[in-house]
């Protein structure tokens, strides 16, 4: 493009397209992998690295004192995520196969792969990044040693199928596999914390090596608990360096607080701020074309049909700071008709959220509110009530906030919503019945970060 005649007017399927076949991560995954292997042939290492296919497979490290779950938790995660475990003792036992070769080997595969307690020392660490083993996400696994060596005391082996057992957490039920089984060597008190010492000596001169991509998590919790954490973690994508622009949609009921964030998002994120209500009263106000088809359905009080609101929807979205900046929609789509429609219409919402508010309290944030005919002022009963008798005396209820309308519209609110939930599958949903600032944060952080990977 020439310079000279910026601003750009870039067709929205341009940056829709680059979003959806995440085409900037793929740019700079092959061009980290080309820094790292260094190819004779780029070209064809390029080709192969596109057919592999293994750019979003588990890349994990799994850390933790002994003792502490992370072999549990690396083999749940492994069936669960169908990858390739990878321990010490199975990389030792293969002959000729060193660590790093034998990691590479599984990197390459299109499961990825996890290593259980790999690294084990600060040189190990440094070893395997020099080889281009770089993991996406590494879990440490943390408790007091007075826990660690009363669980390690517990631990018992099944000699036949090599599955481990404990005393007090984890007995199996048949009499046939207890009676088999054996107390491993090296769990004494005096054993576990020799290891002890030694792990931490280590993993202080590992953790810095993963400052970005390290979690954290107890395992003085029930297990489940820990997996569940650790999964989570996994299938959440760290924040990409691509541009991104927000085309963010909110869905709430009546009285949800959809246009108080709406707002806020866009004063912090300079979103253009799109009320679908709005735009309507604004295209009448202006007495454009399609204002005055518009007027007839405002002066009989009936919705106004699909087709000419997707034209003024159309327009406004496809302005060119709502192209350039991102804009926030609230108001539309109310139903699956019309999220097909905007869908059609090619603007296509990449952050979508729900906020849930429950109807008692729907119904106490609307039926209390009050307007001051004589100021215009407006209050609320029980949040920000009159400051004096005369003029509490003198409110008025806006016929809209009666509480038989404000459950009529919740109802059609649900009946809508389920299947605007299957529509927007990735939607996220939050609480509303909280701070509004509380909801903002969480509104906020499902935007600044990726959408989280879908349960493999």
């Amino acid at each position: 493009m020439d310079a000279t005649s910026a601003p750009h007017r870039i067709p929205p399927e341009m940056p829709l397209y680059g979003e959806t076949n995440h085409i900037f991560e793929m740019m700079q995954n092959m061009l980290e992998q080309l820094l790292i292997h260094q190819p004779r042939d780029p070209i064809t290492f390029m080709i192969h690295h596109l057919q592999r296919d293994n750019d979003h497979v588990p890349r994990i490290v799994i850390l933790g004192p002994p003792a502490s779950g992370k072999t549990s938790i690396a083999m749940w995660l492994c069936k669960h995520l169908n990858s390739n475990l990878l321990t010490v003792e199975n990389l030792i036992g293969k002959e000729y196969s060193p660590l790093a070769a034998a990691a590479r080997k599984h990197y390459q595969k299109m499961k990825g792969w996890i290593l259980d307690g790999i690294p084990e020392t600060r040189e190990q660490a440094l070893m395997i990044q020099t080889r281009g083993i770089v993991p996406r996400h590494v879990i440490v696994l943390s408790a007091p040693d007075t826990v660690l060596i009363e669980r390690n005391l517990g631990k018992r082996v099944d000699p036949l199928t090599g599955e481990i057992y404990h005393t007090t957490f984890d007995w199996p039920p048949a009499s046939e596999v207890q009676s088999r089984l054996v107390e491993p060597l090296g769990i004494s008190e005096l054993d576990t914390a020799q290891r002890l010492l030694e792990y931490h000596r280590n993993i202080v001169r590992i953790l810095p090596s993963y400052p970005t991509v390290l979690k954290v998590i107890s395992a003085d919790q029930p297990c489940v608990d820990v997996f569940y954490q650790a999964l989570t973690y996994v299938q959440t994508n760290h924040r990409s360096n691509a541009p991104f622009t927000p085309r963010v949609l909110l869905f709430g009921s009546v009285g949800s607080g959809k246009s108080l964030q709406a707002a806020l998002l866009a004063q912090k994120y300079s979103l253009v701020n799109v009320c679908c209500g709005q735009l309507l009263k604004e295209a009448v106000a202006e007495n454009s074309r399609h204002g005055r088809d518009i007027q007839p359905y405002f002066e009989k009080e009936i919705a106004v049909p699909d087709s000419i609101v997707g034209k003024v929807l159309g327009q406004r979205l496809g302005g060119h700071d709502c192209i350039q900046k991102g804009w926030v929609l609230h108001g539309f789509p109310r139903d699956l008709d019309q999220a097909h429609l905007l869908d059609h219409l090619g603007y296509k919402p990449n952050r979508v959220f729900f906020l849930n508010v429950p109807l008692d309290s729907i119904i106490e944030r609307l039926t209390l509110r009050r307007t001051d005919p004589v100021t215009g002022e407006r209050y609320h009963l029980m949040y920000k009530p009159p400051p004096t008798m005369e003029i509490q005396a003198r409110l008025l209820q806006n016929p809209k906030d009666a509480e038989e309308r404000v459950k009529f519209k919740m109802d059609l609110f649900y009946r809508n919503s389920t299947e605007l939930e299957k529509f927007y599958k990735q939607a996220i949903a939050i609480n509303g019945d909280q701070d509004p600032y509380t909801v903002f944060e969480h509104i906020e952080s499902g935007i600044i970060r990726p959408l989280p990977s879908k349960v493999l």
